[in-house]
């Protein structure tokens, strides 16, 4: 199974890279897609994701196929 991780703004800074794909074997969440992407960091406590570009929370399931995508908290003035 591959799922396509993209991250946005101050996130693709942070992680050096706009995206990566994670192969993976079962049913997944959002939250372990970020830990194999991400082996070296934590995931930051108020980040937003989406699955195929619709917000989910991080226990989401994740399916073959899937976009997953990360986001600062937005902020607005």
């Amino acid at each position: 199974m591959s799922v396509k991780v993209r991250y946005f703004a101050s996130l693709k800074d942070s992680v050096g890279r706009s995206d990566d794909m994670v192969d993976v074997n079962g049913a997944v969440t959002v939250a372990e897609i970020w830990a194999m992407a991400n082996a070296n960091r934590l995931m930051p406590d108020n980040i937003l994701a989406a699955v195929n570009m619709e917000y989910v929370d991080i226990e989401h399931s994740v399916q073959n196929g899937d976009e997953v995508a990360f986001f600062p908290p937005v902020t607005g003035g």
